[in-house]
């Protein structure tokens, strides 16, 4: 078979060039359109599945939330394994599903099963997916570099403002937000008056939710003119929850300044973000949607970043707490620079072996063909260029020139031999 494919090319060489020359273009646009990372993503396909029961324990966590989650999941198809953790307050479910299953397939499938395993969680408890990134999707974290402005007012800064600008940025799969405190308002009830006053704390809580809400009426129409009647009670301001009647004590409203004072405080933290141990900072982590150019998200967060920060107030600035992209282009760079140096000491070793211009070009010009030509096998199966394709790349340098040598060899031997015979031949 292989002397029948070698006659066939030597036949039809120029179509051969031809082929060649092809695959060569091909794979120079092939290098333009592949991935880019420092290391290959090794992290398993898998769906994170997050549910929060804030104040509830380990425990209930995984009997009311994480059982039933687990119980259900188990049945969609092409799933490996599933694994799930419960802790204060959260649960995680991760569904592992086979290689070759497409990431966006399987997020629809999990996100059918909970659909049917919302009704079997406690009221008030919904799941969600997580982002649709990898365990390396962590490419760029930053932070406000904010002297003026306390955490409070940075981490609000950030959940509405920063943070959705740059999760318009595509390949972005989320921004995470991190440090600082979350506002809220803060209801500190005394129990002295609220027995006073016969009013229980679950009153409380439902009076204050049911007032913060605006209503919808209806159109009413008066002199030839149509008004809309709506009532606006969203709460604006710490004076508004004061003023909210949660009772009546002998036909007297009983308001929360009536039992209890109300503050603007942060909500419960669980850890902090220190910044080379100067204080804490408050700011977001980038994380690349699967199979993304990291590189590529990298830098078109970075130019969204300069349009951010002309909206950000007066003395707030972007500083870059990691930054994948140096050690990308770091190890890239490289990598390129060995494997150009590794083609000329190759090519050169090839020259002086064979001392014969023409059998040396036509081992030499396999070389880039041969590059090119694994570029496109990179994007067929969906791998980037990272150190461990291009390593890999480069150590197969030399073995395309041992067939090249070697086929040279046999054919100047077989010619040789041809000669030979064809002189003894001659009286």
């Amino acid at each position: 078979m292989i002397q029948n494919l070698i006659k066939l090319s030597l036949r039809n060489r120029y179509f051969v060039l031809l082929i060649a020359i092809g695959l060569f273009i091909w794979g120079i646009f092939a290098v333009r359109d592949n991935p880019i990372d420092a290391i290959p993503d090794l992290s398993e396909n898998q769906v994170i599945v997050f549910t929060e029961w804030m104040g509830r324990s380990p425990q209930i966590i995984e009997d009311q939330v994480t059982f039933p989650l687990v119980s259900n999941l188990q049945g969609i198809p092409k799933i490996k394994n599933i694994r799930a953790s419960s802790m204060f307050g959260m649960s995680f479910v991760y569904v592992i599903f086979e290689d070759n299953v497409d990431i966006y397939w399987a997020r629809t499938r999990v996100m059918e099963r909970l659909n049917y395993a919302q009704r079997l969680l406690p009221q008030d408890v919904t799941p969600t997916l997580g982002p649709d990134g990898t365990g390396v999707g962590h490419v760029f974290w930053y932070h406000f570099d904010a002297p003026k402005m306390d955490l409070g007012d940075q981490r609000a800064l950030q959940d509405w403002y920063v943070k959705f600008a740059l999760q318009t940025v595509p390949g972005v799969a989320e921004v995470a937000s991190f440090g600082g405190f979350e506002k809220q308002y803060q209801l500190i009830v005394d129990p002295v008056k609220l027995q006073y006053y016969n009013v229980s704390l679950m009153e409380v809580m439902n009076k204050v939710k049911a007032n913060n809400n605006d209503v919808g009426g209806r159109k009413f129409e008066m002199a030839d003119m149509a008004y809309v009647i709506r009532g606006l009670g969203y709460i604006k301001n710490v004076a508004d929850i004061e003023e909210i009647a949660v009772g009546n004590y002998n036909g007297i409203p009983v308001r929360v300044k009536d039992i209890g004072s109300v503050q603007m405080g942060g909500d419960l933290r669980l850890g902090i973000f220190d910044a080379d141990g100067e204080g804490e900072v408050v700011g977001g982590i980038v994380v690349a949607r699967y199979g993304e150019n990291a590189d590529k998200v990298i830098n078109d967060v970075k130019e969204k970043m300069k349009d951010v920060e002309k909206g950000l107030p007066e003395g707030v600035t972007f500083k870059t707490s990691y930054d994948r992209s140096t050690l990308i282009e770091g190890a890239i760079d490289n990598i390129k620079t060995k494997l150009i140096e590794e083609i000329i000491v190759v090519a050169i070793i090839v020259i002086l072996f064979l001392f014969h211009w023409r059998s040396a070009l036509s081992i030499i010009i396999q070389i880039p063909v041969t590059i090119a030509i694994s570029f496109i096998l990179l994007n067929a199966f969906g791998l980037s260029s990272n150190i461990m394709s291009l390593t890999g790349i480069a150590l197969a340098i030399g073995v395309i020139v041992d067939n090249g040598i070697i086929m040279s060899e046999n054919a100047y031997k077989n010619l040789s031999d041809w000669q030979n015979h064809q002189q003894n031949k001659t009286p």
